[in-house]
């Protein structure tokens, strides 16, 4: 169920900040200043923050109807129950629904944060209006979320969408689970940094970690760097051969791509749909469409609000 008059917190809870908002629909309402993630006493005591932090931003919206929290890692969604954070510690088996819940008094929905930004993008952005849209975010890791059939689709452990562990090469290198070839060890941005450092080396080249971020091998590449647009075209391989997996099976409408590698524009759409050509037919093809993201930052914070703007409307 879906409305979008309903005023409702959206938490985007990372490795470093959380970031709080209000929302109504895609209309961002408020921001409150982001929350450290690290160092507090226990998770109850940053929940304790979270906790307050909403209730101040009640007393300016009191029509607040529910909270929604987004956090990178595995979650029991029914539950409302983080299984583990791997880059905060002590987040191993938090009632997170319960307690914030308990301490807001408001209904509390608690998701992966690349299913947020998936839901974000479906039912306010670039997906918006499609039945069947596969959302990726690259970045430091690779994540992703399905809606199927008009729905987020989360597997039977809540645990689908990890696009980022799909191989690309059974070959390659060994991810963190063992399996070869994972995307992720490939198209996250320190993976990034290091392969274009290399091809720089391999053409005569010394480069530094920071001189070949995304960021700035897109800007080299829009120059004309020959070393540059030939690291853009693998990217587009490495990503296009994993999309065209998931082209064969889902047979979607649109592959919605947000991150920081999305920001190079053409340089990595354009290869990256020639690829996608190259290795489908062309009623996989039809219709198909691969857009960037609509939402950036904001995404965390619009995807969560809106999934608790659902679940307050459905109570």
């Amino acid at each position: 169920m879906q409305n979008n008059n309903i005023t409702s917190i959206g938490v985007d809870f990372g490795g470093t900040t959380i970031k709080l908002g209000v929302c109504r629909g895609a209309e961002l309402l408020a921001t409150d200043e982001p929350i450290p993630t690290q160092g507090h006493a226990s998770p109850t005591a940053l929940i304790r923050v979270i906790a307050d932090r909403v209730t101040a931003l009640q007393a300016r919206y009191p029509e607040i109807a529910a909270v929604g929290v987004g956090v990178p890692g595995l979650v029991d969604f029914d539950r409302g129950f983080v299984h583990i954070l791997t880059n905060v510690a002590g987040w191993n088996h938090i009632p997170l629904k319960k307690v914030l819940g308990d301490m807001t008094g408001l209904p509390c929905v608690v998701e992966n944060d690349a299913n947020a930004m998936a839901y974000a993008e479906w039912r306010h952005g670039a997906g918006k209006g499609l039945r069947n849209v596969v959302a990726l975010t690259l970045g430091t890791g690779v994540g992703g979320g399905l809606i199927l059939n008009g729905e987020m689709y989360r597997g039977s452990h809540f645990s689908a969408g990890e696009i980022g562990q799909m191989s690309v090469d059974y070959n390659g290198v060994v991810g963190h689970y063992g399996n070869f070839g994972a995307l992720e060890k490939y198209m996250g941005n320190q993976q990034i940094a290091e392969y274009a450092m290399r091809c720089y080396a391999d053409a005569g080249m010394v480069k530094k970690a920071e001189d070949c971020t995304p960021k700035a091998i897109a800007e080299a590449a829009a120059t004309g760097d020959d070393v540059a647009l030939q690291i853009w075209h693998q990217i587009a391989d490495w990503l296009g051969t994993a999309l065209a997996s998931i082209a064969w099976l889902l047979n979607p409408d649109a592959f919605v791509i947000g991150g920081g590698v999305a920001q190079a524009g053409d340089l990595l759409f354009e290869p990256l749909e020639n690829k996608m050509k190259s290795m489908l037919s062309a009623v996989v093809l039809e219709g198909l469409t691969i857009v960037p993201a609509k939402f950036q930052t904001e995404a965390g914070i619009i995807g969560n609000a809106a999934l608790a703007a659902d679940l307050a409307f459905e109570k």
